[in-house]
């Protein structure tokens, strides 16, 4: 009979602390594409302009493009928001 109570109060606990606990945040599908943390915390990005329409660029300007890029300070709470990371 003990362990019956024991049991029941287990299982009504899990299932009331899954009813109360957050839901979880989801990490932007189109913004884990696209952006990278680095070791320092800082947000890797890739440069835009670099994908069609290359002809008219010139050599050192597409080259450059290639090239990876950060985020802006005044953009990086945007981004770590939608990364899902606090």
């Amino acid at each position: 009979m003990i362990i019956y109570v024991l049991l029941h109060a287990v299982l009504y606990f899990l299932t009331v602390q899954t009813f109360f606990i957050m839901p979880k945040m989801k990490t932007n599908s189109g913004a884990k594409k696209r952006f990278k943390l680095t070791g320092t915390g800082k947000i890797k990005r890739k440069h835009a302009f670099h994908s069609h329409i290359l002809t008219k660029k010139s050599t050192k300007r597409k080259r450059n493009l290639v090239k990876t890029g950060l985020v802006d300070e005044t953009n990086e709470r945007r981004v770590l928001a939608l990364l899902a990371v606090k």
